[in-house]
């Protein structure tokens, strides 16, 4: 009896300690952007670390929101124009990439589950198999077409690749998600006399929407943390998007280390608030397609 509440206590204490350890490993990084963004130029600089600022200040965020700021002597122009501008590019490309994705593959998964044509699963397997293609391999060839067909530095080019990289595996999830749905619901709205698109978008998309916003999250999240397609088609100021403009902001002198992580907190609160209100319809759009 002994050894198995032993055995217990012992399970739950290594049960807490996995847990604490996992938030320190997922946490602790944004704990220190925020500590680090709240601190002093003068105190990042010093020898002795802090837990938490030990003079606390808002001047990295004041510059980085409008105001101008002090920096070894010399006066630091605010970055607001640069910053506002590519926030404004983050949210135009995350947002027209995640509504074109789950937009074709609603539409594209229910043809590979309801519609019966030649080379259907072959061309499924064709479309899912290129998450396999590492970015690099393409990114040449990819290059010389959207400067052929003037596409480079626009939100249409860039948006454009976001669909082609997150597309199959919205593809691949609102196909399980189909697949788990009842055909009797359908056959009964033929029935009727309902035509298969009046079908999908009246009956079948509603009863699809934790699979739909599930596609829509995972789509926005990826299209909003990419840096090497940006970095690569988006070169200007027109459509550089946070996570380029982010790094240019260390100089050959100097890096402003409190900037950097005030920004870096900026930019992640729109994923933040994507995930906290629809974590619910992510995971239920998981699960969708688990079980029949």
């Amino acid at each position: 009896m002994l050894s198995r509440n032993t055995k217990r206590i012992g399970g739950k204490i290594g049960l807490t300690l996995a847990v604490v350890l996992l938030l320190i490993w997922s946490l602790g990084p944004i704990y220190w952007s925020i500590v680090t963004s709240l601190t002093p130029p003068t105190d990042l600089v010093s020898a002795k670390p802090h837990i938490w600022p030990a003079h606390l200040t808002f001047e990295h965020y004041a510059k980085l929101l409008g105001s101008s700021s002090v920096s070894q002597g010399n006066e630091v122009q605010s970055v607001w124009p640069q910053f506002s501008q590519a926030l404004i590019n983050s949210v135009i490309t995350s947002v027209g990439a995640t509504i074109l994705t789950v937009v074709i593959a609603a539409f594209s998964a229910y043809a590979f589950v309801r519609l019966r044509f030649p080379g259907r699963d072959a061309i499924f397997v064709v479309v899912v198999a290129t998450l396999a293609i590492p970015a690099y391999t393409v990114m040449i060839p990819l290059y010389r077409i959207m400067i052929a067909i003037k596409l480079v530095d626009t939100y249409l080019g860039v948006t454009l690749i976001y669909v082609s990289a997150f597309l199959p595996l919205a593809l691949w999830l609102m196909r399980s998600v189909y697949q788990a749905m009842p055909l009797s619901l359908e056959e009964a709205a033929w029935l009727d006399g309902a035509g298969k698109v009046y079908t999908l978008v009246r009956i079948v998309m509603p009863l699809a929407a934790p699979g739909l916003i599930a596609a829509a999250i995972i789509t926005f999240l990826n299209a909003w943390g990419q840096f090497l397609v940006p970095l690569v088609f988006s070169p200007t100021l027109a459509t550089k998007p946070l996570t380029v403009l982010i790094p240019e902001f260390v100089s050959r002198n100097y890096v402003d280390y409190g900037l950097i992580n005030a920004a870096g907190i900026v930019a992640i609160v729109p994923p933040v608030l994507v995930v906290l209100f629809l974590n619910r319809f992510l995971v239920s759009g998981l699960m969708a397609g688990a079980t029949k």
